[in-house]
């Protein structure tokens, strides 16, 4: 139970308390939580606009009421981790944060059902949208990830894909992506037309290489149960029994994406990401991922998730970024999520 400091003494906490104090079991378990030269402390300190002061096992959390008491649930989440000897990172910090900001508590335990198990890693959500988004992907067999880069459209829908395949819910991972020039040449780039595409796709690649061991996503590339190519590959197809992924998906026109979106098989489930806000279209050509929104968004089976810079699970410089960037599109009036 969390306490609050009244004259001196301390009281079970109520509405108007302004600084907390709670006691921890493990010394040892603290000193883990905290992190290196107290450094998770200062990172919640930093993001909430509290002050945490520590004496033996007691931590005292002083600031702005609300705030105080995320902070709270955000070093409940963290110790919780580590009594289940799991591990606390600078990632998980800002994670428990963003978790408890919302109300939704960062303990896996109580979240079973979204957490995705793979080879080499447990993956579970890192903000609300991504919980929101495990659980679309889960209840419908085509969903869309609509959104700033560094939100986890593409790590979780491959994760997804990873773990389906796994558990033998699906026979096949198709990873796809439109091989559109974002400002370079594919024509002067050296090498046949793989060497040409795969840095493309290198992030595909490395979400995969997260999941599983090296040797079986090289096996697996080899017979075919996972397969990486263009989104013009897919065209006559009908894409049975697997998982789909079309990554970058703003890039694609408004017949490819209906091309891509009617490959759709039986027992077979599709995931669109993208960011409206980064396309690479020549002007004036329309994105197929725009109109899809627009068209689908009442279509039955159909789930749309939309992250913003809230979500973004980088750097936190990086959400500040996402965030001035779509202040300077709305004055402009470009299109924004």
């Amino acid at each position: 139970m969390w306490f609050e400091e009244t004259a001196g003494v301390m009281q079970p906490l109520t509405r108007s308390t302004m600084s907390l104090m709670r006691e921890f079991d493990d010394n040892l378990l603290l000193q883990v939580m905290f992190g290196p030269q107290n450094i998770h402390l200062s990172q919640i300190e930093r993001q909430l606009n509290v002050r945490i002061d520590v004496r033996g096992n007691a931590v005292t959390v002083s600031g702005p009421i609300g705030l105080v008491e995320v902070a709270g649930s955000v070093l409940d989440a963290l110790y919780d981790r580590l009594r289940r000897g799991q591990q606390v990172e600078i990632s998980d910090v800002d994670a428990a944060v963003r978790m408890s900001r919302h109300g939704t508590p960062l303990l896996e335990e109580r979240n079973e059902a979204l957490i995705i198990r793979t080879s080499k890693r447990h993956v579970v959500p890192r903000a609300p949208a991504q919980a929101e988004y495990l659980q679309a992907m889960r209840d419908n067999e085509l969903v869309f990830g609509l959104g700033p880069a560094g939100t986890g459209k593409t790590y979780l829908a491959v994760a997804m894909a990873v773990s389906m395949m796994l558990r033998g819910k699906v026979d096949k991972l198709i990873l796809s992506r439109p091989a559109v020039e974002a400002g370079e040449r594919l024509g002067f780039l050296p090498g046949d037309l793989r060497e040409k595409i795969d840095p493309y796709f290198r992030p595909l690649y490395d979400a995969l290489y997260d999941m599983l061991p090296g040797d079986q996503v090289i096996k697996r590339l080899g017979i075919g149960t996972i397969e990486v190519a263009p989104l013009a590959f897919m065209r006559g197809r009908t894409l049975s029994n697997a998982f789909v992924i079309l990554d970058e998906a703003q890039n694609t026109t408004p017949m490819q994406m209906k091309m891509f979106l009617t490959r759709l098989g039986e027992n077979a489930r599709m995931v669109v990401t993208g960011d409206l806000s980064q396309v690479d279209l020549l002007i004036g050509m329309p994105s197929g991922l725009h109109e899809a929104v627009r068209i689908l968004g009442g279509v039955d089976g159909v789930a749309f998730v939309c992250f913003t810079d809230r979500d973004v699970v980088r750097h936190e410089l990086v959400s500040r970024i996402v965030r001035a960037y779509q202040e300077d599109e709305s004055r402009e009036g470009y299109y924004s999520l």
